[in-house]
């Protein structure tokens, strides 16, 4: 049962548009401002910066409480569940061997997926969605929490020089397969260096590593506007607010 209700349950949490939601409480129809979109940074720039984090927060947690669930319902003998362990879910957990594992990462990794697909493609409003950046920081935070600070850093960097969020975004999702893939090279088994690396042992995470390709894919395609309005000079800038004394 665990290997279908998790996807499943995940895409049903990740296709809440809370972005919808919360601009439907201000009175206004967040598809009819702006970009368009649904996400955080839409409603940050038009309903104010409260409820953007606001959306933001809840966006990311959908993608995260899943896939923590799955994580601890389907466990792997003999490997440790993570930073999250939910303590009261292991008397109900499916413990695959550790010839399964890849079948248990899989299960993880297509609850993850599925988390981001339910936010980029919700039936509630009509198949369509935000552009996932939350949702996947949340799936991510659940599966590599490591790799997750430093996607953070590059997003912080590129947006710090630049002030354009989309940008930002799309460099941090073209990122993410090479910090999964530098994981995998250089993490060793149980973190003990006189071990092999999880590269070296072939224990690394396979589908983590597909889906990060997967997941920065779907990020840069939805990105695809921004892009054409990058390369036109007509994308939105965050700008600093000059100072009271300032003239």
């Amino acid at each position: 049962m665990q290997l279908w209700l998790c996807p499943l349950t995940a895409f049903l949490l990740g296709s809440i548009p809370f972005g919808l939601i919360i601009s439907r409480i201000k009175g206004v129809n967040i598809r009819e401002h702006g970009s368009g979109n649904i996400g955080a940074t839409n409603v940050l720039r038009i309903i104010g910066k409260k409820y953007g984090l606001t959306c933001l927060l809840l966006d990311a947690l959908k993608g995260f409480i899943p896939v923590v669930i799955a994580v601890n319902l389907i466990q792997i003998e003999a490997k440790k569940v993570g930073l999250f362990h939910i303590g009261g879910l292991d008397q109900l957990a499916l413990v695959l061997p550790a010839a399964g594992q890849f079948k248990g990462q899989l299960v993880h990794v297509i609850t993850a997926l599925a988390a981001v697909l339910g936010h980029n493609y919700s039936p509630w409003v009509g198949f369509k969605g935000g552009k996932g950046i939350a949702t996947s920081a949340g799936v991510l935070l659940a599966l590599m929490p490591a790799g997750v600070v430093l996607l953070i850093a590059v997003w912080v960097a590129v947006f710090a020089v630049s002030r354009y969020v989309s940008l930002a975004s799309i460099v941090a999702a073209a990122s993410l397969p090479l910090i999964t893939h530098y994981g995998a090279r250089f993490h060793h088994i149980n973190n003990d260096e006189s071990l092999p690396t999880l590269w070296q042992a072939g224990t690394w995470n396979k589908p983590l590593f597909f889906f990060s390709l997967v997941l920065a894919i779907l990020a840069i395609w939805k990105h695809r506007t921004n892009i054409r309005r990058l390369l036109a000079g007509t994308e939105h800038r965050f700008t600093r607010k000059p100072k009271s004394g300032d003239v």
